[in-house]
């Protein structure tokens, strides 16, 4: 006898066998009871309480940035002394060093080593050497 002939025998013999035993048995029945039985007991509930959040002090606007800037440059020079370096201000005309990231952090940004500053390329140009080719090249 050939292995599909023998599974063409025997599938419907054990599919019988399955299906006695799970009801008239009441092996299905013990099941579903079990399951129904867990599902309604003891439910949690929890009740969280509103927290209090605390007066704050109001925060004074900021300065504008660039005033902070001049702050900081004459604390600096204060610190260093008006008389040294011959009086020069070696602050003038430098801009702050952009924040340090993280190799991640710049590897998930598509522009993460790019200076926010950067004014980027002048694509106008484009438009213009092409004319009233772009509308054709639309439709």
């Amino acid at each position: 006898m050939k292995r599909p002939e023998l599974k063409a025998l025997l599938k419907p013999l054990v599919k019988e066998c399955i299906r006695e035993s799970l009801l008239e048995e009441g092996i299905l029945s013990g099941i579903i009871s079990e399951v129904v039985s867990g599902l309604s007991t003891n439910t949690i509930m929890e009740a969280k309480k509103p927290k209090k959040r605390a007066p704050q002090a109001k925060v004074a606007p900021r300065k504008n940035t660039n005033e902070r800037l001049a702050e900081q440059r004459k604390k600096l020079m204060g610190a260093i002394g008006a008389d040294a370096y011959g009086g020069v201000d070696l602050f003038e005309g430098t801009t702050p060093a952009p924040g340090q990231k993280s190799a991640a952090a710049q590897a998930s940004s598509p522009l993460g080593g790019v200076d926010p500053n950067d004014a980027g390329i002048d694509i106008s140009g484009f438009i213009a050497a092409g004319g009233n080719k772009w509308k054709s090249l639309m439709s």
